[in-house]
């Protein structure tokens, strides 16, 4: 009896011990199901970076067909970052190109939404506008082949595996999209590199003559900046202390010297590149601001040493701005984008009757890359599509995307328009657009305009409109 009573103890014993390491294994998960209940509520964010070559090749159109491509200086990238953690995801993407236009800008952000389950105005897609790069215009190059011209802008089949490459790099980084919890802010000002085109001559009288590059021009070399944005603005992200991701921009065409044929990023790729092999851990990515009428003319000379000068500006500013940023936790994100309406163009030259006349066999090849691609755009028009002005608001930090070559008062504007904010613009989104000036530089005829601006005056007030109503919190 002895012995079976000290058994049927052990037995209970046994039990016991049994139950305490259930209760344990289940009291385990129970705590790890709450820490990560915890994480996700107090780290809802999360990204996923990209990166992807997208270089054209040998004998492709360059700066819309004014020339071909001749050889590889540098390889062309596209480079982004998908947010998740607002009402649907938010893609922003830097291209490589000199411009992505009309059919073409809407292919990338229809795929890229398809991709990330999103939709189509919350794709940001940014061209550098690098001249030693591709225009590129669907339906202005589908009028040049149908008609059989020689005129080439783009090629079709390129664009596609382009685009498929991008879908490709963002689909394989959704699959392990990376927490962050804070957004750092930096600037820097950038010395010697921007100026404004017009400048004032010696007898009082306004020019507009000032390029990317002066050469021999002194008085372009030695008039004042005039108007431009010095700050380099960066964003970044963060989970605690290590940096995944950081959005650089700054307001100047990002060309040293071009139209020799060799595909290149320019001086602003040379400096994300070192910038990038500093912090190999976080995507550099680099965007152009606003800046349709500022150049590198005053302080290039032209000459290809120039790049490499250009460049370690540019790296510098980065690199400061980089340092002087500040990291705050990110607490909500949101979404605004405002309809943009624009009309075409309808002086002479721009109307439909006068690209037709050009878009023959005998004319210029060049003339006729320009009378399509403003076919193209004059045709988006009149079918009332409008042009997306997309915000990404963080709260502190607004992310606006202005279209074409958007002249840099707009983006001075923007940013008065929230202040104590720190609003960070790019430009260079819906190509079709061409210049967007204001209207003084209609009234002091700027002779940019002649041919490359396909908006009739009259586009600043509804500009400025578009601009305040996506960036001004109701």
């Amino acid at each position: 009896m002895r012995k079976d009573s000290q058994g049927k103890v052990r037995l209970r014993r046994a039990n016991l011990v049994l139950m305490l390491l259930s209760d344990m294994r289940f009291l385990s998960l129970i705590f790890t199901w709450l820490v990560m209940c915890m994480a996700a509520a107090a780290a809802p964010f999360a990204l996923a970076p990209f990166s992807v070559d997208v270089t054209v090749p040998i004998g492709h159109g360059m700066m819309g067909g004014l020339w071909k491509s001749k050889s590889i200086a540098d390889p062309l990238y596209a480079k982004g970052v998908v947010i998740l953690g607002g009402e649907k995801p938010v893609v922003i993407v830097s291209v490589d190109w000199c411009e992505i236009r009309n059919e073409s800008f809407d292919r990338w952000r229809e795929a890229l939404a398809k991709a990330t389950g999103t939709t189509r105005e919350r794709v940001l897609v940014s061209a550098i506008h690098q001249h030693e790069a591709p225009v590129t215009d669907l339906e202005a190059q589908r009028i040049l082949e149908r008609r059989g011209l020689k005129g080439s802008i783009c090629d079709l089949a390129f664009h596609e595996r382009a685009v498929g490459r991008v879908v490709g790099a963002i689909k394989k980084s959704l699959k392990r999209p990376k927490v962050f919890t804070h957004v750092g802010l930096g600037q820097a000002k950038v010395e010697k590199i921007a100026s404004n085109r017009r400048y004032v001559l010696p007898d009082g009288k306004i020019s507009f003559g000032r390029g990317s590059a002066s050469g021999r021009n002194v008085l372009a070399a030695n008039a004042p900046e005039g108007t431009i944005d010095p700050w380099l603005k960066t964003i970044s992200f963060w989970n605690g202390d290590q940096a995944l991701v950081s959005l650089s921009t700054y307001a100047v065409h990002p060309m040293s010297y071009y139209r020799t044929g060799e595909v290149s990023a320019d001086f602003p790729g040379m400096a994300r590149d070192q910038r990038q092999e500093e912090t190999p851990g976080c995507l550099q990515v680099y965007f152009s601001g606003a800046s349709g009428n500022v150049t590198a003319g005053k302080y290039n000379s032209g000459e290809r040493k120039n790049r490499a000068v250009l460049a370690s500006r540019l790296h510098k500013a980065m690199k400061a701005a980089w340092e002087n940023t500040r990291r705050r936790p990110l607490k909500e994100i949101s979404f605004r984008n405002a309809k943009l309406r624009l009309k075409p163009r309808d002086h002479v030259g721009f109307m439909t009757r006068d690209f037709e006349a050009k878009l023959v066999k005998d004319a210029n090849p060049w003339h006729q890359c320009l009378a399509a691609m403003g076919l193209s755009w004059r045709r988006r028009c009149e079918r009332a599509q409008p042009v997306d002005v997309p915000v990404l608001d963080l709260g502190f930090a607004q992310m606006l995307l202005l279209p074409g070559e958007s002249y840099v008062e707009y983006q001075l504007a923007a940013q008065k328009m929230r202040p104590g904010s720190f609003v960070w613009v790019a430009g260079y989104g819906e190509g079709g657009t061409g210049y967007v000036p204001t209207e003084k530089h209609w009234e002091e005829k700027d002779g940019n305009l002649g041919d490359w601006c396909w908006v009739h005056p009259g586009a600043e007030k509804p500009m400025r409109q578009a601009i305040r109503e996506a960036l001004v919190k109701p």
